[in-house]
């Protein structure tokens, strides 16, 4: 009993208003710091799905132009005009040529030419996943601040009703309860983002 009456002294009521009072301040700071993380991923994540989205435009374009002077090679009449085809070739064309002039819009000539928008997407991917973890990290430090925030809100009626109280006590019991929950989820956070 001496226990319960000490949990709803002024000084273990003071300590509980001002350590919950800390705690939520800093889940608060760490879910901005982490919603700050969030939306610089996104806009990376945007900015390269914008540049892949580029360079697949453009890698288009010069498949396009690989196919017209193949045909224009191989399609000519005149001897002559053969090294100014051959000579426009993309350098993966060429590579292609070299590896299997049978077969030179194969697989590895698209997979050549569509290089560089596969890793900006490969990279939108990364930040996209990046971003998601800070937003979970983001919502679970709002539940943490909720909790102490209750937490502090026991803690500050209790130590406004009188000494003899049994609200007093409940209103203790319960900051503590809440202060020690938000402990636990806190714990329970990953501490790792991308």
């Amino acid at each position: 009993m001496k226990f319960v009456r000490l949990l709803g002294s002024e000084i273990v009521l003071g300590t509980l208003i001002a350590i919950l009072s800390v705690f939520t301040a800093v889940a608060s700071y760490q879910g901005s710091v982490a919603d700050s993380k969030q939306n610089e991923n996104e806009v990376k994540a945007m900015q390269n799905l914008n540049d892949g989205n580029a360079e697949y435009l453009s890698a288009n374009q010069f498949i396009v132009y690989d196919y017209t002077m193949y045909d224009g090679w191989y399609t000519t009449e005149s001897e002559d005009k053969a090294p100014y085809y051959e000579s426009s070739y993309s350098e993966s064309l060429q590579n292609a040529i070299a590896t299997d002039p049978d077969n030179p819009f194969s697989e590895d000539y698209y997979n050549s030419m569509y290089a560089d928008a596969n890793g900006y997407w490969a990279d939108s991917d990364t930040a996209f996943e990046t971003a998601g973890q800070w937003d979970n990290r983001g919502d679970g430090l709002q539940l943490v601040m909720l909790i102490m925030a209750l937490g502090l809100a026991f803690a500050a009626w209790a130590s406004l009703l009188k000494d003899e109280s049994n609200m007093r006590l409940l209103f203790a019991s319960l900051a503590v309860i809440t202060f020690l929950a938000g402990i636990v989820t806190y714990l329970g956070l990953p501490t790792t983002v991308g």
